[in-house]
């Protein structure tokens, strides 16, 4: 990664001086868009924070140090940057976000990737591994909240990603939720997105005007991954004159819509399925209603069955419900589920772990 000012002179570890800081008019605003989100979030008195070194999680590091020391000192912050181990530099780049963070007695964890690592798909990869650790940690501490830095830009390449890929009205707004609820090893940690609102030109002046620091991402740069394909088509649609308030008022609708669909899929589940001596009976009227209800209340209903963080693909749910259709009685798999039907009622359980 590129770094800025890289020069980290062995000076003795101070707090930040909020008060001075926010003197700066720009930095100060941005710090009242954050709080204002952020006071709006359900969030416990412990909360993780994924650092990677960027401008965005250095302004993050400000933010929440920021928050506490004005509105809420009980909360206890637990800062944690993955070293993937994926480039020669890795180590030295997250020893120097460690020094620099220390410096303003912001105490950060490094999280190593130990074992093989992938040789294709590896942005997709990395960050899988990076949440792993990070919700392992959370576990073992009994962390409840983990807070990201994704911003405004973010928002926006995840749209247009997902828009190419021919996502539904469940994909495309998704990420324009702030919080988003995960079940790993039975315990439910809540991942909190406070900085949506914000663009990435915001936080690369509060991490400048803040640290003097922050590293860069090489990848930013290589056209061989889509995001960054997208976030030139981004650019471009910016100079032909792509209103961005107008793409922020359609994420809202979308995601308006979205609930609204999920409400009559919540409905449909708890009308249409009898849970029974370990069985979840489906009656023939959970079929009755539109395709997209359907396949949203059988995706949601395997997940949690299975209690796993992500319904089967899209496809096999699809396949699913042709045979439900087509077949008056067949016996299948998925997504850690075992399904059943048997003329017009459908039986599912929850397949058994392999003991290891």
């Amino acid at each position: 990664m590129k770094k800025k000012s890289l020069s980290v002179k062995r000076i003795k570890s101070k707090n930040l001086n909020f008060k001075k800081i926010l003197k700066d008019k720009k930095i100060l605003e941005i710090y009242r868009i954050f709080e204002k989100n952020f006071k709006n979030l359900n969030y416990s008195n412990k909360i993780a924070i994924s650092i990677s070194g960027g401008p965005d999680s250095m302004a993050l590091c400000f933010l929440l140090s920021c928050f506490k020391y004005k509105n809420d000192k009980n909360i206890k912050l637990f800062f944690y940057l993955v070293d993937h181990g994926l480039r020669e530099e890795s180590y030295k780049e997250a020893q120097l976000v460690k020094k620099h963070l220390n410096f303003q007695n912001i105490h950060l964890k490094i999280l190593k990737w130990v074992g093989k690592k992938p040789v294709s798909n590896i942005q997709s990869l990395a960050r899988q591994k990076r949440y792993e650790l990070i919700f392992n940690k959370c576990i073992k501490s009994n962390i409840k909240n983990i807070i990201t830095a994704h911003h405004q830009d973010d928002l926006y390449e995840t749209f247009f990603s997902r828009l190419l890929r021919g996502s539904g009205t469940e994909g495309l707004s998704s990420f324009f939720e702030n919080e988003k609820k995960f079940i790993i090893k039975g315990k439910t940690l809540k991942l909190i997105r406070p900085l949506l609102s914000l663009n990435k030109e915001k936080l690369i002046y509060v991490s400048k005007k803040v640290f003097n620091f922050y590293l860069e991402d090489p990848s930013n740069d290589m056209e061989k991954f889509q995001r960054v394909k997208i976030r030139k088509l981004i650019y471009s649609l910016k100079d032909q004159g792509l209103d961005f308030k107008k793409l922020q008022l359609t994420l809202k609708n979308l995601s308006s819509t979205n609930k609204a669909i999920n409400h009559i899929v919540d409905k449909n589940i708890t009308e249409n399925v009898i849970y029974s001596k370990n069985k979840y009976l489906i009656n023939s009227n959970f079929f009755s209603l539109s395709d997209e209800i359907v396949f949203r209340s059988l995706s949601k209903l395997l997940k949690n069955i299975s209690q796993r963080n992500y319904p089967p693909r899209g496809k096999k749910i699809m396949n699913l419900i042709n045979e439900f259709a087509n077949k008056d009685h067949f016996k299948a798999t998925l997504g850690g589920t075992i399904i059943e039907k048997i003329h017009n009622s459908v039986v599912v359980i929850k397949e058994k772990t392999k003991k290891r």
